[in-house]
């Protein structure tokens, strides 16, 4: 009787959380007004014109000695020197739009979180890995002809061209994409006809192929008839179920969204046909960091959302970027608010160049947990590390073996390579002192190795 009463009395009470200051949903703050006007060399520049694409194109910087001119004024003469090193010694090229010089925090620029991203300082970068490669994930072994990648069996990579609206750092395609600098010679992917005509019929003739990832290079610098000449072509193959456009132009030229009326229509018209023949069409982007994210931003993201643009986002998970569980937080909160879903975040990939922003597998599962259940579960990212050697996308935390000592990480990839094992390498600067000795000692490498894969197998078995 006792304990009736007492469930009687447990079913009318309220439970209520505690009340919630607006002012702490941080991920609904936006940078608003004309923050670019901060930057001396965009200071007379009004909005109408900086929210046009065409003027954020024209004026994108394509030289280092240009960009530094434009933030000569604003660092000093050490931060001047230090990045036209540092661009010396990079993989990658340098371009970079008004819009993301202009979120660059210039009174802080040794560790802002977007000036990591695109612009390198020599005294901040570090010496490669020893395993780590020009084309790590060996898309070139898995290409059957020039620009199309096929490793996983229903799935395909179509590399259009080779140039972006700003070039990362970190490019895992940085064997390609863009320029030659001093330290890489590109492979290079133009967008001709030819080459095009070669993957549109080996997509053709691979019933097995449902899905394809318009890439390259980036998808926003493609003509809007290109974006339709593509979109028919693929919609007009029967096996052919979804595509996604891929670009990063949401992150770093929302403007285009605004103000390239031919390119969205073209995409939304390739968006409602597919649509109708059942066939799901969409936009991946990449966003790393909460301040990439703005009103302008909000803006364009509402407006492919009205056009009933499906967006998915794929993060790189990057030192010093989005590397804590408070930011990585907010990066999710912020990109769900603006109705984009967070897909994937990336374990950086090992390219050259770009030592000091990787992170280790152990910093993953840990900001996996963290963003677990702050949101909704469709609103949550896999993290997931594509593993070297063309063993394609694996969960952080389904390793065969893990040593963190060494830094060494074992993967199977059983759709994609039964059998086969795949290694990852966390950066030097995130082991001890006892496994960065071990590594600075080449005769240690291929035992650390051989050890690890023996407690893989064993494991697997």
């Amino acid at each position: 009787m006792e304990t009736t009463l007492q469930l009687s009395q447990l079913a009318h009470r309220t439970f209520q959380k505690p009340s919630i200051d607006p002012q702490s949903l941080v991920h609904k703050q936006l940078r608003t007004g004309p923050f670019w006007q901060k930057i001396p060399a965009y200071a007379q520049i009004d909005e109408a014109t900086f929210l046009d694409h065409k003027w954020q194109m024209k004026h994108s910087v394509t030289h280092v000695e240009k960009l530094l001119g434009i933030v000569r004024d604003l660092v000093p003469a050490s931060f001047y020197k230090d990045a036209e090193e540092g661009f010396r010694k990079a993989p990658m090229s340098v371009r970079l739009s008004p819009y993301i010089i202009s979120l660059i925090d210039w009174e802080h620029p040794d560790n802002d979180p977007i000036r990591l991203q695109f612009i390198p300082l020599l005294s901040q970068m570090q010496s490669d890995h020893p395993k780590v490669g020009l084309d790590s994930l060996a898309e070139q072994a898995h290409s059957p002809v020039p620009g199309l990648i096929h490793r996983y069996q229903d799935k395909g990579l179509f590399l259009a061209l080779d140039t972006c609206p700003v070039y990362c750092r970190f490019c895992t395609r940085s064997y390609a994409v863009g320029l030659d600098t001093e330290e890489v010679d590109k492979l290079g992917f133009s967008p001709n006809e030819e080459r095009w005509n070669q993957i549109f019929s080996y997509i053709e003739s691979r019933p097995e192929l449902e899905d394809i990832i318009i890439s390259g290079g980036d998808a926003f610098q493609l003509r809007p008839q290109q974006i339709t000449q593509i979109g028919e072509r693929l919609l007009a193959i029967d096996h052919i179920r979804r595509f996604r456009y891929a670009t990063k132009g949401l992150a770093v030229m929302p403007q285009k969204i605004l103000t390239d009326t031919a390119w969205v229509d073209a995409l939304t018209d390739i968006v409602q046909k597919g649509r109708k023949l059942h066939k799901e069409v969409v936009i991946h982007t990449h966003f790393n960091h909460p301040t990439e994210i703005t009103s302008i931003t909000k803006a364009a993201t509402d407006l492919l959302m009205e056009r009933g643009v499906t967006m998915r986002n794929q993060t790189v998970l990057l030192r010093g970027v989005n590397d804590t569980k408070e930011i990585m937080q907010l990066l999710v909160k912020r990109l769900s608010y603006i109705n984009v879903h967070p897909y994937y975040v990336f374990v950086h990939d090992l390219v050259k160049g770009v030592e000091d922003l990787r992170t280790s597998i152990h910093t993953a599962i840990e900001l996996e947990k963290s963003v677990r259940g702050i949101t909704a579960g469709f609103n949550i990212p896999a993290f997931v590390v594509d593993t070297p050697g063309g063993g394609g996308k694996r969960h952080v935390s389904t390793f065969e073996a893990y040593d963190k000592t060494t830094g060494i990480s074992v993967y199977q990839s059983p759709a994609v390579k039964p059998g086969a094992f795949f290694f990852y390498f966390d950066p030097l600067h995130s082991l001890s002192k006892e496994g960065q000795a071990l590594w600075n000692d080449p005769k240690n490498h291929q035992t650390m190795m051989d050890d690890i894969l023996f407690r893989a197998k064993h494991q697997a078995r």
